[in-house]
């Protein structure tokens, strides 16, 4: 047949014909459903075939992509309030997990203080409770202060830092 006149699914089925080589192996119908029962564990009533849990699914899958590390650790920023206590969790917020540190922002200056002096405590409870989180310390913050960079009370120039001197 010329080359031209052949279509060109019967080259590429001829290409790879020439590259895998020879003739298709031809089997009956029977011995490849067998064979695939036996590659398949699919035998009804064998071992393994009974149902399993979706959570130890999901915690196998879960393992396997490697998002045991990020799951461990937004389950410490969702369950503050259990770690610390329902009072100071009023008064503290956890914002990130970063390089094995919990940053913490608090509502004064004088929680922050608090607990930092709780942090062995803390550290302690969450790496009882989520060790694939690998938090190794806290850092605790105080509130935002405000900023007189920008805004109706920013003035150009140096600033304060000009009336000294």
């Amino acid at each position: 047949m010329p080359e031209a006149s052949r279509s060109e699914a019967a080259r590429v089925y001829q290409h790879f014909r020439e590259i895998f080589g020879g003739e298709p192996r031809v089997r009956s119908g029977r011995a490849s459903r067998v064979r695939a029962r036996e590659i398949s564990g699919s035998e009804p009533f064998s071992p393994g075939r009974d149902p399993k849990p979706l959570a130890d699914t999901i915690d196998v899958l879960s393992h396997q992509l490697g998002w045991s590390g990020p799951l461990s650790q937004h389950e410490v920023l969702a369950s503050w309030a259990d770690i610390a206590g329902e009072e100071t969790a009023k008064h503290s917020e956890p914002i990130a997990i970063e390089g094995g540190v919990l940053q913490v922002r608090c509502e004064s200056t004088a929680w922050a203080t608090q607990l930092r002096m709780m942090r062995t405590q803390l550290v302690t409870e969450i790496t009882l409770r989520f060790p694939g989180a690998a938090i190794e310390t806290i850092r605790f913050q105080g509130p935002d202060a405000p900023t007189w960079k920008r805004g109706p009370r920013s003035v150009p120039g140096r600033g304060p830092r000009d009336t000294y001197g």
